[in-house]
């Protein structure tokens, strides 16, 4: 039995080009919150037709996967949806059925490999999805155009009403494995920091967004250049051995695309030392990081130059490597 769960969401519905599906959650009036009217339910559904579900409301998480067993949480989600208690029965039991199989094949892949667990946390208070349609949000819907991104690609949350620095802040869940496990706030004003956060050891961003046929991972060091681009961010110049375990997990080629100024070289050495692809486009003074790139040439351009100039060839990084060392040292001279 395959149960269509987009049938069951709410006609009212908007979809990202990354793949999530928004709605008025179910789950928040059954969770002693007011009733959703906010589209804050959001869904993502892959080819095989597993799922997962948040909401940035009240913070319910529930998912399905063909050969494990319907978590309660994920019960009550298709029952708030109107699925009848019977197809919900039905479907354990045509699940439970592949779970054997399933669970010798996912215990050989995990063998030698270190296994997250990050912990999951709350985001701050008074946050709610960001509305392009909402006047009150403009500042935020145009500073991720600015930087060309979709304002509905990514559930990104803000809080107007907020006090201090916390009115113009973008804040971006950081979501694995349906969980939230941390976030990053980017402030608007001229202050500093810039960002901040609550990240865990061993977490990559945007391993959620993968898609279950894309062959390689472009990783890259910033939230907004993984977004750009598709890809996965280390959140700083460095990679370390646990978020390294983490990538290759997914069972990609891996190219790691440093930013172009002077804290990028550490990440092109940590690219080396793991044997990974490393690629350095030629890009403009101007394009510092993949963000950059796509604002100034689109997505397609860019990632095309990324697969173009991408090498496991140790000389051909190191001479790329010696390149843009010349090029910072110009630039600032």
């Amino acid at each position: 039995m395959m149960l269509d769960i987009m049938s069951y969401i709410p006609a009212k519905r908007k979809q990202a080009p990354s793949g999530w599906v928004s709605f008025n959650a179910p789950c928040c009036h059954h969770r002693g919150e007011k009733q959703d009217k906010r589209g804050r339910g959001g869904i993502m559904v892959d080819p095989d037709g597993s799922w997962r579900y948040h909401c940035f409301n009240c913070r319910f998480t529930a998912g399905f996967e063909w050969g494990k067993p319907l978590m309660p949480k994920t019960k009550k989600l298709l029952e708030w949806l109107g699925v009848d208690t019977q197809d919900i029965t039905k479907l354990n039991l045509e699940i439970l059925k592949h779970r054997s199989i399933h669970t010798v094949i996912e215990t050989r892949q995990s063998i030698g490999r270190w296994q997250p667990n990050f912990e999951q946390r709350d985001l701050p208070d008074g946050l709610t999805i960001i509305d392009p349609s909402d006047s009150e949000h403009q500042l935020y819907v145009n500073y991720l155009r600015g930087r060309g991104i979709d304002p509905l690609q990514y559930p990104f949350m803000v809080s107007p009403d907020a006090a201090a620095r916390n009115s113009k802040r973008i804040v971006m869940p950081y979501t694995y494995n349906d969980a939230i496990v941390g976030y990053s706030a980017r402030f608007l004003d001229d202050r500093k920091p810039k960002y901040f956060g609550d990240v865990q050891h061993g977490y990559v961003f945007g391993t959620d967004l993968q898609k279950e046929t894309w062959t390689k991972v472009v990783v890259v060091e910033g939230i907004f250049d993984a977004l750009s681009i598709g890809g996965v961010a280390v959140l700083h110049n460095d990679i370390n051995d646990n978020q390294a375990d983490l990538i290759r997990m997914m069972g990609r080629q891996i190219i790691v695309v440093p930013d172009q100024d002077k804290a990028g070289i550490p990440l092109i050495d940590r690219a080396i030392q793991l044997g990974w692809s490393v690629s350095i486009p030629p890009w403009p003074d101007d394009c510092k990081d993949v963000n950059d790139a796509v604002v100034r040439f689109g997505k397609l351009v860019t990632l095309m130059s990324i697969l173009e100039w991408a090498t496991t060839n140790k000389i051909r990084t190191e001479m790329s490597k010696k390149k843009l060392i010349n090029r910072i040292k110009y630039r600032y001279e």
